[in-house]
């Protein structure tokens, strides 16, 4: 990538914006050239410690083995420099990532949504699909929608709610207790 000198008016130089997004960041460790400091601490690729030597030498020892010179911790003085293939640790370390992201189940929160009339039958089958996510690691949000002179008889809505949670109390535990929002009464039941 060409590297355009900076703008300017007449004879007064203008600055860079901070916001100029034309380079972009290099993230992740430094590598070769891109390695500044002047002495590091060497560690090659058979993980034999060279100790302190100059980045010019570390250079020319990667270069001799046909690898990277990566810098593998910035934080010490002098920075530790590996010699390693850098191709290959960017695959492993991805292969890494993707391994660990298929391993986690992120818990989403499942809504099961009751009515204060709500025949016993119909619980049962909530009651059943409430279990069923609980198992499989999510959180299950009960919500009992109100209307009309529903409204004026909340304590039905309470009642379903102590009925779920005592049905799923072997698998699960209330973590937000029954709470009104509006016509809405919600309670979220987590795992045990």
């Amino acid at each position: 990538m060409v590297r355009r000198p900076a703008p300017y008016l007449g004879d007064i130089p203008i600055r860079p914006s901070r916001f100029d997004r034309s380079m972009p960041r290099e993230s992740g460790p430094r590598i070769n050239e891109r390695i500044t400091i002047r002495q590091v601490r060497l560690i090659d690729s058979e993980n034999v410690n060279h100790g302190v030597v100059s980045r010019d030498d570390a250079l020319r020892m990667a270069q001799e083995a046909g690898l990277d010179l990566v810098e593998v911790n910035s934080n010490s003085r002098p920075p530790v420099c590996r010699i390693m293939d850098f191709g290959r640790y960017k695959y492993e370390q991805s292969k890494k990532a993707r391994e660990s992201k298929a391993k986690q189940h992120r818990a989403q929160i499942r809504t099961v949504r009751l009515r204060p009339k709500t025949d016993p039958h119909m619980l049962d089958i909530r009651c059943k699909k409430a279990r069923e996510f609980l198992e499989r690691g999510d959180k299950v949000q009960l919500m009992i929608l109100f209307r009309g002179r529903e409204m004026a008889h909340q304590e039905l809505g309470a009642k379903h709610c102590e009925e779920v949670a005592k049905r799923l109390e072997d698998v699960g535990k209330v973590e937000a207790p029954p709470r009104m929002e509006g016509r809405r009464m919600t309670m979220l039941i987590g795992r045990k």
